[in-house]
């Protein structure tokens, strides 16, 4: 990786983010990405999930938020004049309309495998990745893009919307009928994401009205009340519960600090899309921010701890690449805003890690986990199961704004 001297030419401080060979390594980096994921298209519909080194792992069963995530990585792909990007939309398009989409109860199913439903629930998590694919797909000029998005709109309002609480409820069986009252901040987060997406595609105002009031709840009304950290997970009344735990990794115990660097991240997106109205968003998500990294960097072996207890002391300590991504995009956030000589040495210090541990320079893609020596193992994840965090952390730092990044992408020289 290429490290920016410390000094400009007129001897003032320069940022990494700034500096021309860095951004060209980052252009080139996202590329690789690129190349290395577009081995995951199949003879037939759908996708592989890939092993480390591109070969695809056995099994065809294919979650919906995988392929949501290649439609939208894909179409910032297409942006930037990836080759073959194109092809892996509109393969990722045909499956979410034709097999994950439900032709019987409507919505989309969780998970396929080959033809056959392997899953049926209908999951808020994966309708709005759906939403997003839809989004970043018109943006990139798809045409189908339009279809989806007014699809899964419909959806996500009359099955997972609560108006009265401006939020996303989270899980139903196939045919709509409740199986818990679970409700959680993650499907609400990337639904924020999605909603942000999905205006700057649209322009239209319903989606920044919704994501403005999830932001309303988890960072005006939830981040203040737990020391500026963030549940996970809540009763249907949208009360906490401190014991909830389930699946380690999409409903872990506590908190988990890598949401707490997108949720800031998004509120300066939501916060520049209206104007900038005031002062107060950007301390807020520094706030945030800041207390993820103070609670949750590992000092002694680099990287940020899985998740936290309610006291921000850590609980799971397995180190994931996600996290590091996350932060990469929020530092960067930061530096476009009114950056100083920390949010730089935190810019530099986390691509330093990820460029030691998480990335693979030989193949392409990023290693989704390591173990105590910082060497990669496959405990949580099996092969590289994702460009989507990793890509983004490549390309939004290029963007000169907060928000409408895939609008910039076209022009970025070097693309």
């Amino acid at each position: 990786m290429t490290i920016a001297t410390t000094l400009a030419n007129d001897n003032k401080p320069r940022f990494l983010l700034h500096d021309d060979d860095h951004r060209k390594w980052l252009m080139q980096e996202a590329h690789r990405q690129f190349a290395f994921f577009r081995a995951s298209l199949r003879p037939g519909p759908g996708f592989y999930v890939l092993n480390h080194d591109g070969t695809p792992l056995p099994g065809d069963v294919q979650e919906l938020h995988t392929t949501a995530r290649l439609v939208h990585s894909y179409s910032l792909g297409t942006l930037v004049g990836a080759p073959g990007s194109d092809e892996i939309i509109d393969r990722g398009m045909r499956y979410l309309l034709d097999h994950h989409r439900d032709k019987k109860h409507g919505g989309y199913v969780w998970s396929l495998d080959g033809d056959a439903v392997s899953d049926g629930r209908k999951l808020a998590y994966g309708h709005v990745f759906v939403l997003l694919a839809g989004a970043s797909a018109k943006m990139a000029g798809h045409p189908e893009a339009d279809r989806l998005i007014a699809d899964v709109s419909g959806v996500l309002d009359v099955h997972f919307w609560e108006d009265e609480r401006g939020l996303f409820a989270d899980e139903w069986n196939r045919d709509w009928t409740p199986f818990s009252d679970y409700r959680g901040m993650n499907a609400n987060m990337h639904g924020t994401e999605a909603l942000l997406t999905a205006y700057e595609a649209t322009g239209r105002d319903i989606y920044l009205e919704h994501a403005g009031r999830i932001l309303d709840f988890f960072i005006g009304r939830i981040a203040p009340a737990h020391n500026w950290r963030l549940p996970e997970h809540y009763h249907s009344d949208w009360r906490v519960r401190p014991d909830y735990s389930e699946n380690p990794m999409f409903r872990p115990a506590g908190t988990t600090p890598g949401h707490s660097f997108e949720l800031a991240r998004l509120l300066l997106q939501y916060w520049d899309l209206r104007g900038r109205p005031d002062d107060i968003a950007p301390q807020t998500a520094r706030r945030i921010a800041e207390q993820a990294l103070a609670d949750a960097w590992d000092e002694k072996r680099g990287g940020f701890v899985y998740t936290l207890d309610f006291d921000g002391k850590p609980a799971i300590r397995d180190r994931y690449w996600w996290p590091v991504t996350e932060a990469i995009g929020t530092m960067a956030t930061f530096i476009k805003l009114d950056g100083n000589s920390r949010d730089d040495e935190w810019y530099r210090r986390l691509w330093a890690f990820a460029d030691q541990h998480f990335i693979d320079h030989e193949r392409g893609g990023w290693y989704p986990e390591i173990d105590d020596a910082g060497q990669p193992i496959s405990r949580q994840f099996h092969g590289k199961p994702d460009i989507y965090h990793s890509v983004q952390a490549a390309l939004f730092p290029l963007t000169p704004g907060l928000s409408r990044c895939a609008e910039a992408l076209p022009s970025l020289p070097g693309r």
